[in-house]
């Protein structure tokens, strides 16, 4: 068998019962046996980021985050567009890994899930193009209108939704 890998997923929706943790956990259960995936619960912890606190000792939270990151083989992030662009909560986890280079080289799945989603999609891409993300192309997945693709429950019911999610899920495997 092959060492377990490390998967760290990032909803930029704080709502627990999002169509973009609906999308997290779908992946969740296409993860292999020697994958841990885990969906990271905390943006909502961090605090707005400071310049003056990015320094040696940031706060215990961001910390952690970064740790979580770095120890990752790979990275999904799975996000709505709010007011047509990315969401504040996530882009601020983002604005904290700046200086500490957590997602350099990491091999990212990007996914936006929304009504519309092109604008945050285009920006999180200039950001995490910034911190030298590994954006994989083949893993990079914008799904409008996604709640006309799930049930009440959050569960995916769009066939060629669903396909799209596993191909873009396994093109990050095959990174790792």
């Amino acid at each position: 068998m092959k060492p377990t890998k490390n998967i760290i997923a990032i909803s930029g929706s704080l709502r627990a019962g999002s169509s973009n943790h609906g999308i997290l956990r779908f992946l969740g259960k296409l993860a292999p046996a020697n994958v841990n995936y885990a969906i990271y619960d905390g943006l909502s912890q961090l605090p707005h980021f400071d310049p003056g606190l990015d320094h040696d000792d940031p706060p215990e939270t961001v910390t952690a985050l970064r740790k979580l990151l770095t120890e990752a083989d790979g990275v999904v992030i799975c996000t709505p567009e709010y007011a047509f662009g990315v969401p504040g909560s996530l882009k601020n986890a983002l604005d904290w890994m700046v200086s500490s280079g957590s997602l350099v080289g990491k091999p990212l799945a990007l996914i936006t899930a929304s009504t519309g989603g092109k604008n945050a999609h285009a920006s999180l891409l200039l950001t995490l193009g910034a911190l030298s993300a590994n954006v994989l192309e083949d893993a990079t997945l914008l799904i409008s209108f996604i709640r006309s693709k799930m049930d009440g429950d959050g569960n995916i019911t769009d066939v060629e939704t669903a396909n799209k999610l596993k191909t873009a899920f396994t093109a990050l495997l095959n990174q790792l």
